[in-house]
């Protein structure tokens, strides 16, 4: 069984609040996933997640309006995962 990370209140406030964007449509789209799925996120998950809230609001929008694809640095299985299931959200 996976490692539920967000287990410890102050980890969940502070993924949470990082979750804050400057878009709105951000803001929305990623309420939306964490109201669905934040006590149930891995360790993995909340890597990506945290890899995620350290781009730009028009970088993140890209991403989760399927405009691209992660790359580079963010080329990674566990980032497809998550944004595949934000995006479903």
């Amino acid at each position: 069984m996976p490692i539920i990370h967000q287990a410890d209140p102050a980890n969940r406030a502070r993924l949470r609040w990082r979750a804050r964007r400057g878009l709105l449509e951000n803001d929305l789209i990623l309420t939306r996933f964490l109201d669905a799925h934040e006590a149930t996120m891995t360790d993995d998950d909340v890597d990506a997640f945290s890899r995620l809230m350290e781009l730009s609001d028009n970088e993140l929008m890209d991403l989760l309006l399927v405009r691209k694809e992660p790359d580079g640095l963010l080329d990674l299985p566990q980032m497809h995962a998550l944004l595949a299931r934000i995006r479903i959200a």
